[in-house]
């Protein structure tokens, strides 16, 4: 299997169902993780600070929590800038493994993060955690104390309500009985404010979202008049959350490998409000 089949088979099978759309996956290329620490620094994106905030008011309670010698197993670990917070605050970590989808985030991370903390053991594994991750990346000798699923931010906010009940389940049978997860999430918030965190005035989001469409080309051999789209963000009142999308101002027909063609692909961030009902 070539290194961007699964690509093409994902972005295919999205676009070709009603209401079209592509894995939030896909954004993180290179190109894309270096636009998400951006956009994390703009002034309209309220999450990250909103996040830190969070980390450093209650980062005794989560080291007590948390323990000494824990194994902690970041999913989408990024700029590890939250990471390195929650590190030096911990009592003796066991390891650190950050997963990761994106090679070069993960590298630099990992080699900034092993500059920081000399002697703490770092495992980088570059996989999409949305995927089962193998057990054996995660075993350790001698056997930490217990294993913590980090997953800052609010990701989580990303899936269908189902899809985050799966995924939950998941992360709960990767830590075992003994294990923990600190997670985030973002509640419900003005729509108003949604939409300025999700389509900044400086346009960074925008070309974050954009960046897919040049990744489509430079790596399925797609044809696409970039031009033609515009980064779109809008309140779904319905199911209480924002979305994103590229949007065809000029209705042309783009055409992908396979044959297959589309005039608007409408992908969705989402950060919606059903998190309430799942998470005390």
């Amino acid at each position: 299997m070539s290194p961007t089949e699964p690509f093409l088979s994902e972005a295919l099978a999205g676009l070709s169902q009603s209401p079209r759309s592509l894995p939030c996956k896909y954004l993180y290329d290179a190109r894309g993780s270096q636009l998400f620490e951006d956009i994390c620094a703009t002034r309209d994106y309220y999450v990250t600070r909103a996040d830190l905030a969070l980390h450093d008011a209650h980062l005794d309670e989560i080291s007590r929590l948390v323990g000494a010698d824990a194994h902690v197993i970041e999913f989408g670990s990024g700029a590890g800038v939250k990471t390195q917070h929650l590190l030096e605050a911990l009592e003796t970590p066991r390891a650190y493994t950050p997963i990761e989808i994106s090679a070069a985030a993960l590298s630099d991370s990992a080699a900034e993060l092993q500059r920081q903390f000399p002697s703490l053991e770092i495992r980088p594994v570059c996989a999409d955690y949305m995927q089962p991750i193998d057990d054996q990346a995660l075993v350790l000798e001698p056997p930490a104390r217990r294993r913590v699923i980090y997953f800052p931010g609010s990701t989580i906010s990303n899936f269908e309500h189902a899809e985050a009940l799966d995924f939950l389940i998941r992360m709960g049978r990767g830590i075992g009985a003994d294990g923990g997860i600190l997670i985030g999430v973002d509640l419900l918030k003005p729509a108003e404010q949604l939409i300025r965190a999700y389509d900044d005035a400086s346009g960074v989001t925008a070309e974050f979202n954009i960046n897919l469409l040049h990744r489509m080309v430079r790596e399925l051999d797609a044809t696409i008049d970039i031009e033609a789209f515009e980064h779109e963000a809008r309140f779904n009142a319905e199911k209480s959350r924002i979305e994103m999308r590229p949007s065809n101002t000029r209705r042309d027909s783009t055409r992908r490998k396979a044959g297959s063609r589309c005039t608007s692909w409408p992908f969705a961030i989402r950060r919606s409000s059903w998190a309430d009902d799942i998470l005390p």
